[in-house]
């Protein structure tokens, strides 16, 4: 099917707003998450009111902004071989790039050595603090992370993050701090979750600090490649023509984007889908920093 559909060009988006009840307030009360570029049907972004699903295909990827004032669940999300087979979905890597982090604040990503499927399934089952099986990474301003399908982890309270992911909605949902309510899927989850030690290293999930600053690719995978920009107030490049939609998100400033007759402005805190394919220009109009997801 063509990436390319009922409406071409330079698209500006609405997130898709999701309340969460580890939501923080940026967004507005609850709100944990704003999915900025998404064509899933169940939270697309909108164009001038039309959800994105209805403009172009599936997009291979969704980025959103994250923003917990409380932990995220334990989770974990199946590759594509176990979605597929099961869900007939695509399964879900992702990336994150913190953007702020109160004192103290972290992330739990991966198994503490020796926590093997056993140990793990006992401590669920008996409401334990399953946390304390996992890795607790401290993490500021411009920390990366990429997190395989099969990583344990969970988001602490206290960060706000981009996330850039394939684009898919299939969580299973380990443990929930015990706050009821919430569906555990602890049979599927421990399915796919990897226990293996070198699978559960910050190495692994190639952590990097300092990224803010970045001018390239941070990373690549068969669905999406993202990369970070930081651009002084004139700064400019033409992108040649990429086979499927690319997104760009402004972090910082503002962006002026060219093509074929079109011009677009993007400011701090909006995102744009180019959802045709052909050659672009970006510019910007002031010191600015974008992400550039294609």
């Amino acid at each position: 099917m063509s990436n390319y559909l009922k409406t071409e060009g330079l698209l500006l988006l609405s997130p898709h707003l999701v309340s969460k009840v580890w939501g923080g307030q940026r967004f507005g009360k609850g709100i944990g998450e704003t999915w900025e570029i998404s064509s899933l049907e169940q939270g697309p972004s909108l164009f001038n009111e039309t959800p994105l699903n209805e403009i172009c295909a599936e997009l291979s990827y969704l980025v959103k902004y994250i923003d917990t004032q409380d932990n995220l669940s334990v989770q974990v999300h199946p590759d594509d071989e176990y979605a597929l087979r099961v869900e007939n979905q695509r399964g879900k890597t992702e990336c994150w790039l913190v953007l702020e982090a109160e004192p103290k604040a972290g992330l739990y990503l991966g198994l503490r050595p020796g926590v093997d499927k056993t140990t793990l399934t006992q401590s669920i089952h008996s409401q334990e603090d399953v946390s304390k099986l996992l890795n607790f990474v401290p993490v500021k301003a411009g920390d990366f992370f990429v997190i395989p399908a099969g990583t344990i982890h969970a988001i602490g309270k206290g960060v706000f993050l981009a996330e850039v992911q394939q684009s898919s909605g299939l969580t299973y949902r380990v443990w929930d701090w015990n706050r009821g309510g919430r569906e555990l899927h602890i049979q599927k989850a421990m399915d796919v979750i990897e226990f293996s030690p070198e699978k559960n290293n910050l190495e692994y999930f190639r952590y990097r600090e300092n990224v803010l600053d970045s001018n390239g690719v941070l990373f690549s995978h068969a669905d999406f490649t993202l990369g970070l920009y930081s651009w002084a107030r004139g700064e400019q490049k033409k992108i040649e023509a990429i086979n499927r939609p690319v997104g760009i998100v402004c972090l910082k400033g503002s962006l002026e984007v060219f093509q074929r007759g079109q011009t677009q402005n993007i400011n701090k805190g909006e995102s744009l889908l180019i959802n045709k394919k052909e050659a672009f220009l970006i510019k910007a109009s002031d010191e600015s920093k974008f992400l550039l997801i294609s």
